[in-house]
């Protein structure tokens, strides 16, 4: 029974042990969505609104009461995940998803100011007109 590798067999196994470590970085690399300023893509049922959040289960979006999905996930500026609880009372402008089973709201995206001033979505109020004059 041959307990060693032979020395071929090692080197090989070195070469693979080293092409695993250098793809590393590049597969690490590919999973993060790639977030420039306003670059962000958001899903087509993304709706505009204002959220702010009240408590663990409520908060209210656009001026009316929202339950809060168990498993909401609120994204920042930078696309990090935050918590809910460090931005309750604030009012917030946000794109957000809403559980289609329950009516509750399930994800949330922090705008940019950019973002916030490019095209608005369906579920928001349209955006005042500047008044002509006669």
């Amino acid at each position: 029974m041959q307990r060693c590798f032979p020395s071929h067999s090692r080197a090989a196994l070195l070469l693979c042990g080293a092409a695993l470590l250098a793809g590393m970085p590049a597969a690490a690399s590919a999973q993060q969505a790639p977030v420039a300023a306003g670059q962000r893509t958001f899903p087509a049922n993304a709706e505009r609104g204002t959220l702010k959040i009240l408590s663990r289960t409520q908060g209210e979006l656009n001026g009316k009461a929202v339950r809060l999905a168990p498993g909401l996930r609120i994204f920042n500026q930078q696309n990090a995940l935050v918590f809910a609880h460090t931005l309750a009372g604030e009012p917030l402008t946000v794109n957000y998803v809403m559980e289609a089973s329950t009516g509750r709201l399930l994800t949330a995206w922090l705008l940019t100011p950019a973002e916030a001033k490019s095209k608005a979505r369906k579920g928001s109020a349209p955006a005042p007109q500047p008044a002509t004059a006669l």
